[in-house]
């Protein structure tokens, strides 16, 4: 068992980054110019640190366990709801993978020096596929396949790119170049709305539908405790996991907001494209800086992230889910592994999936609308899991206050449920918006997006529930 115990802090933070930092955030909250440091500050204070907390103290509770949120919620509220939990997490990270290996596809098209492409929606969905099953088949050669592409996808893919955007954005604003988010126009037709000269550090809020990117944006912090499945892995897992969770949470705060704001001050918030303007900035500040050969480059590594974000997440829920089947939630047939012990069955059947949604690429004109529907559905389904989450973490305290915690939410009670209780606020005031179709996005029918997301919604919340009411005593002994 020793063996197995290898993973690092730095190695598990890194994969935690991978899952949740994915540089196609960038554009999204970059198209709210300055306002969107009143999102990521909104983010972080009522979702990222909340989630990061509580996931540490749940996760050293039961590092020796197997399951993740599974494990946590199952304790606290029974299998039903721990079952309902872990396939949230799964099927929202499924609906998810269209949205970031669109990112891809775009990254792709100016690594082939065709920007045009990236609004093109049949390459991206061809791209989409190739790269989906490329990354599961990856993952199928097993954990330690899966964990050096995440590393090195994360470090060169996501982090370096992230870095030298911010670099780059700092030179532009030195030798005093326009400012986009700072443009004179924009600014004083919102002042003149509402009355005060810094009008773009809040949103300009005329209905709900004008913070509706607010659900998104809380979606690109999501994430944080997928790899609690791997805490039984590390040496000493009631100390690192928690140092692990902490790590990447700064690390994740940092990119996203010093990173979209880099975006925002060189791209006008109107020409940012939701799944290229990420390139779109690289590419104006390659060639303002004379190093325009370096964009080919710099979309590769994007793409190489995505993907490595990609395998990242692949292995984290599906892997939760296979507890589940050992446990006896779902049919027997769901807990066949191969020979590397990787779960084949639940693999394939999300591959499936994957497939069909990336369908919307192909029947949809605007690719960024398809993009951020996707989005929307995933973010109503995770911020369902995150709910049950947080009552999970108040009702252990009450319930189980001896339970060995490795990491404690400081203030005993009163502590956890005002931190639980903050990200309880924080998810289900974003749940709510994300049924309103954005302002600032041509949506077309807005009854239309409304109908998808909802029926996203029931349909995958209420799988759960007819799985868990039909299963059958024997399932458990299959697959242990």
């Amino acid at each position: 068992m020793a063996t197995k115990k290898k993973m690092s802090v730095f190695t598990l933070s890194m994969m935690t980054v991978a899952a949740v930092v994915s540089l196609r955030g960038l554009p999204m909250m970059a198209k709210e110019g300055l306002s969107l440091v009143f999102y990521i500050l909104f983010s972080t204070i009522m979702f990222l640190i909340p989630a990061s907390l509580v996931a540490a103290e749940l996760g050293g509770a039961f590092s020796d366990k197997g399951g993740g949120v599974y494990t946590w919620i199952k304790e606290a509220f029974g299998s039903r709801w721990g079952f309902t939990a872990i396939w949230l997490q799964w099927i929202q990270n499924v609906v998810w993978y269209p949205t970031v290996l669109g990112f891809a596809a775009s990254c792709l098209a100016y690594l082939f020096m065709q920007p045009a492409m990236a609004q093109n929606g049949v390459y991206t969905g061809i791209v989409i596929l190739v790269c989906y099953w490329m990354a599961t088949f990856l993952t199928l050669a097993g954990t330690g396949v899966a964990s050096s592409v995440t590393k090195y996808g994360v470090l060169l893919g996501t982090v370096l790119p992230g870095v030298v955007v911010i670099i780059l954005g700092l030179l532009w604003i030195d030798q005093g170049n326009p400012i986009a988010f700072l443009n004179a126009g924009q600014v004083a037709d919102v002042a003149s709305k509402l009355g005060h000269p810094h009008a773009r550090l809040f949103p300009h809020i005329t209905g709900l539908g004008s913070v509706a990117f607010l659900a998104g944006i809380i979606l690109l912090f999501a994430g944080v405790e997928v790899h609690a499945v791997h805490a039984n892995e590390m040496e000493n897992p009631s100390r690192q996991f928690p140092e692990s969770m902490f790590l990447s949470a700064a690390v994740i705060f940092l990119l996203f907001m010093l990173g979209s704001l880099a975006v925002a001050a060189v791209v006008p918030a109107s020409e940012i494209s939701l799944t290229a303007g990420l390139m779109q900035a690289f590419k104006q500040l390659f060639d303002k800086f004379d190093i325009g050969f370096l964009t080919p480059v710099m979309g590769l590594l994007a793409a190489f992230g995505a993907i490595g974000g990609v395998m990242s997440w692949i292995g984290g829920p599906s892997r939760g889910l296979l507890e589940t089947a050992k446990q006896g939630e779902i049919p027997p047939f769901m807990a066949k592994v191969n020979k590397n012990g990787v779960q084949i069955n639940i693999l394939l059947i999300q591959g499936v999936i994957v497939s069909l949604l990336a369908a919307l690429y192909f029947i949809m004109d605007n690719v960024s609308v398809a993009f951020f529907v996707l989005s929307a559905m995933t973010v109503t389904l995770y911020l369902v899991m995150y709910i049950l989450m947080y009552a999970a973490a108040i009702r252990l305290r009450l319930t189980r206050p001896d339970l060995p915690r490795s990491y404690k939410v400081p203030g005993g009670i009163v502590g956890m449920c005002l931190v639980a209780g903050i990200g309880l606020i924080g998810v289900t005031f974003s749940l709510v918006v994300g049924f309103f179709p954005p302002t600032n996005l041509p949506v077309g029918n807005p009854a239309l997006y409304v109908g998808l997301v909802a029926a996203g919604l029931v349909v995958f919340v209420g799988l759960p529930l007819v799985i868990n009411a039909c299963k059958k005593p024997g399932w458990r002994q299959v697959g242990k």
